[in-house]
């Protein structure tokens, strides 16, 4: 089931600390592209499912990586895509984020997507327990 729209965004900018849904709406747009970009098949398919509508389109529809990010250029990427932004204030982004992604997701289907991410993802996804 797709959680809503409204509550993921909630979700996103209570942990974001945001001032705003458009902020926390434009943070959770681009993690989620850069993410996009880091999984593929059916893990991918799989979390746009469990995504609201218009963040699955986002996931599932990436920004284009060469190669695979390391969570500290994971979050400058997200900071060179934020106008304004700094790392520190990109982490923040991102890890409220993926965080609300990891809840919506479920344990089970964060660990098949950690294992096609870089180490090091289970700290920003808020889930240190499910590292390899």
């Amino acid at each position: 089931m797709r959680p809503r729209w409204h509550a993921f965004l909630d979700q996103v900018r209570e942990r974001g600390d945001h001032d705003t849904p458009q902020e926390a709406e434009r943070a959770a747009r681009v993690v989620l592209a850069l993410l996009g970009a880091h999984l593929v098949g059916d893990v991918r398919a799989a979390l746009a499912a469990r995504l609201p509508e218009t963040f699955a389109v986002v996931l599932l529809n990436p920004l284009q990586a060469a190669e695979p990010l390391s969570p500290e250029r994971f979050v400058r990427a997200t900071a060179a895509w934020i106008e304004g932004a700094t790392e520190r204030t990109a982490a923040w982004d991102v890890s409220a984020v993926l965080s609300v992604v990891a809840d919506a997701a479920g344990e089970e289907l964060t660990g098949q997507m950690l294992l096609q991410l870089p180490p090091g993802y289970d700290l920003l996804f808020g889930r240190p327990h499910l590292s390899r």
